[in-house]
């Protein structure tokens, strides 16, 4: 699913290319630094010209043949570097390569993913602080509750995906791991200084004790990570795919001058956007699953793990990055219908102020019980009525011996629900203007 959404450099981290270029640079540096520690004669090395590149074709032409993808990537590098080629992979073996440029595809990766973060970060806070004070019906289980603001509704967003940001920043850590150990991690041919060196000119750390590979469970620590951003992509998806209900319609996903919603019904405008996100949290999910199946490799190694990673994180990586700028991309372009908020609010009849009323009646020396079910009576008559919640209140022969009308109506307003959005707002560090809330004109 390569659109305007996949970035390039995403794609580039997992290139054939990219990835063969890696091994050569693992590969030379492990030879200058054998060589600088002298373990190889400076000599016969120092001539290796370092630009060298091997072309896909001729690798997979000897892979065919053996059936090693290394053997067949070192046979050519060797050809070209002469005589001082048999010194190529010494002491090494394969998963010191593999794993160790795996470990700077998920490093990358980890960094444009945390780029696309904080963008969409930059994104939710401005949105929050726009929509503040813009009052709307809060639902529990899909029926009204109480008043809420779309900027707290989007001010728990910003939470989420500033917890996302520091879980991914800790993953990126977990996965940040080389080595260069030789075969089952023994470093009998190579000592363990060649592999600090080594590490430390990629950026990498040293895995403490490997097999013969990097254990799994690092990577499946940060599928899981993956995996759990985009079940938040998704939470915040289906939450707008709700709101864009044809009865609720208070919030609109982008839908273009000439796009169509339907073949057969010219009136529609379906919240597809935000349904392709819900549907590829779940592919991120199977990932995950398939990582930490990963985890279990018989004795020092197998390769079971290889053909599953080979598909599971580039696949995950870059569908994340899409679904991360199509998050985006929705905020920025969606309707928010203010007007229509206030609507539902009203449509509420003042049910929301139910709370209130009980725990009024609460402290003028009833019983919970009592105050809950006299509540309850005229919500009910409400639920069935057509006036607000506040009329049979004060109608209400109990309640009303209780509580003063002015008192009633005070319990029924919004400024009552929504006195601690400036609060809320700070605590989270986010700085707005203390204001009452007010309907704002839709976008």
């Amino acid at each position: 699913m390569i659109d305007r959404y996949t970035r390039e450099p995403m794609l580039q981290i997992w290139s054939e290319k990219k990835r063969i270029d890696s091994w050569i640079q693992i590969e030379f540096l492990v030879l200058e630094t054998l060589v600088e520690f002298g373990y190889l004669p400076r000599e016969e090395t120092k001539d290796i010209q370092k630009n060298i590149s091997i072309g896909l074709e001729e690798i997979k032409k000897r892979e065919a043949i053996t059936q090693h993808e290394i053997l067949a990537f070192l046979e050519p590098l060797a050809e070209q570097l002469g005589p001082a080629g048999r010194y190529l992979h010494f002491g090494l073996t394969s998963s010191d390569i593999l794993d160790t440029t795996f470990a700077l595809q998920l490093k990358a990766a980890a960094e444009l993913l945390l780029s696309d973060i904080d963008m969409l970060l930059k994104v939710i806070e401005e949105k929050a602080t726009q929509y503040a004070f813009v009052p709307m019906i809060g639902r529990t289980h899909g029926v009204f509750a109480e008043p809420t603001t779309y900027g707290l509704k989007l001010l728990q967003m910003l939470e989420e995906f500033k917890r996302a940001r520091s879980r991914l920043l800790q993953a990126k850590e977990e996965i940040s791991y080389g080595m260069i150990s030789g075969a089952v991690g023994t470093y009998a041919h190579l000592d363990p200084e060649v592999e600090a060196t080594v590490l430390k000119k990629l950026g990498l750390k040293v895995e403490p004790i490997s097999s013969q590979v990097i254990p799994r469970d690092r990577h499946a620590f940060f599928l899981n990570c993956i995996a759990l951003i985009g079940s938040s992509v998704e939470r915040w998806a289906t939450e707008f795919r709700h709101l864009q209900r044809s009865e609720v319609l208070e919030v609109e996903e982008p839908f273009k001058p000439k796009q169509k919603g339907s073949s057969a019904m010219p009136h529609k405008k379906n919240p597809i956007l935000c349904e392709r996100l819900c549907g590829l949290a779940r592919l991120l999910r199977g990932y995950a699953l398939s990582a930490m199946e990963n985890i279990s490799l018989w004795h020092e190694r197998d390769i079971s793990h290889s053909s599953v990673e080979r598909v599971a994180f580039p696949d995950a990586t870059i569908l994340l990055d899409y679904m991360l700028a199509l998050l985006l991309d929705i905020l920025k372009g969606q309707t928010v219908y203010s007007e229509r908020m206030k609507e539902n609010i009203l449509a509420s009849r003042e049910l929301y102020a139910s709370e209130g009323l009980m725990l009024a009646l609460v402290q003028k020396g009833i019983s919970r019980k009592e105050a809950y079910e006299a509540v309850q009576q005229v919500a009910m008559t409400c639920w069935q009525g057509d006036k607000p919640l506040s009329l049979y209140a004060k109608s209400h022969p109990f309640i009303s011996t209780l509580l003063e009308a002015k008192e009633i109506d005070s319990l029924c307003s919004l400024d009552f629900y929504l006195k601690n959005v400036p609060t809320l707002f700070h605590r989270c560090g986010v700085k707005i203007e203390d204001q009452p809330c007010k309907s704002h004109d839709h976008d």
